[in-house]
């Protein structure tokens, strides 16, 4: 949200105690980073457009439209100057164990940053409070905050503004994980810069390539979305390719094998957010059982989480394939059976593959 519509330059009278006051503010309301950076982000732009022709982005043709618009925030919101980068922990402390639920078939494995609440509104909540609070020592400036909602390079900014560096797996990490949000606030306010991160601490260490299902990492930082299963869960509205539905196993939104085995990870805090706690029992559900809800019941228990944003048809789709990589399961085939005429043609594509994966 923009407060103002001045894209002149806001020079504070103490510019340096203001970014100290931002960062405590930030601390105060949950974040656990506040960096500040500028807007030159020439060396990751060349990164995004190679990654743009290479095809990476898959279906994601917004990542096209925006172009260096993501690269050039000046662009994308004018007069902006700095950028507040913040993080904010995820992990849910009480949630069943990820890698538990990984290897029971039966159950569906949900990545667990959308376990909860939908971060998007609770985190633009806290930036516009910060920004506020902001506005009552600076007066009238300009700013927009963003949580993954518009042509951002978030974890480029974060690392510029010394929050952490880009993983092989093209996560940002820290010595404290990486099961965070990222937000950023643009602004014209003409603010201190923080040292951004130089160099890596990822060494020699390449568990997040060899781990991941579909080896979408294809190199380091370099990642292939079309074979990622994020992307073919929650991205992709079409046709789950055959070449890649057995290694989803009984992920049926989202994945985090790269970060499960990083071991940074070891070293990570659990999020003191209640609303990133586990909602529905999201963290360990039979798959039968989330395969029988109706849409009223999807629209309903997904009310204020990110997966609703792919709608039932999709939720049932990738239901379907983590059913037919259990194959054996008499309870697992009764449900696809009492689908495989669903008025979705979708998903009875994905039905029908997964009833021949039960067949001897």
């Amino acid at each position: 949200m923009t407060v103002s519509n001045n894209t002149h330059p806001v020079v504070p009278l103490n510019p340096d105690s203001l970014a100290r006051d931002i960062k405590r503010w930030a601390s105060a309301a949950g974040f656990q980073f506040c960096g500040i950076t500028d807007t030159d982000l020439g060396e990751h732009e060349t990164h995004l457009l190679n990654w743009l022709n290479d095809g990476f982005h898959g279906d994601m043709h917004y990542m096209e439209r925006h172009g260096t618009k993501r690269s050039r925030p000046a662009t994308l919101e004018p007069g902006t100057i700095r950028i507040i980068s913040v993080r904010m922990n995820y992990w849910p402390e009480h949630a069943q164990a990820a890698t538990a639920v990984l290897e029971n078939p039966s159950i569906g494995y949900v990545s667990r940053y959308a376990l909860g609440r939908d971060y998007h509104k609770l985190m633009r909540k806290k930036l516009q409070q910060l920004a506020e609070r902001i506005q009552t020592q600076v007066g009238d400036f300009g700013f927009r905050a963003f949580v993954d909602s518009a042509p951002v390079l978030e974890k480029a900014i974060a690392e510029q503004a010394g929050s952490g560096w880009i993983g092989k797996h093209s996560n940002l990490l820290t010595r404290e994980g990486s099961w965070f949000f990222l937000g950023e606030i643009y602004t014209n306010l003409a603010l201190p810069l923080d040292t951004p991160t130089t160099a890596g601490h990822c060494g020699e260490c390449t568990r997040c390539i060899t781990e991941c299902p579909t080896n979408a990492i294809v190199a380091p930082y370099r990642v292939d979305a079309r074979r990622c299963i994020s992307y073919l869960t929650i991205e992709n509205r079409g046709s789950i390719p055959e070449a890649f539905r057995s290694q989803m196993g009984n992920r049926i939104y989202g994945c985090d094998d790269c970060q499960l085995v990083c071991p940074w990870n070891r070293f990570s805090d659990t999020t003191d957010q209640p609303d990133f706690e586990a909602r529905h029992n999201l963290d360990a559900t039979a798959l039968t059982m989330l395969f029988q809800w109706t849409e009223a019941q999807f629209l309903t228990r997904m009310e204020g989480s990110p997966i609703r944003r792919i709608g039932y048809e999709c939720w049932l789709r990738n239901i379907a394939v983590a059913l037919g990589n259990n194959p054996g399961c008499d309870e697992a085939y009764t449900a696809l059976l009492a689908r495989q005429h669903d008025n979705s043609p979708l998903v009875r594509e994905h039905v029908a593959w997964a009833l021949e994966r039960h067949q001897p």
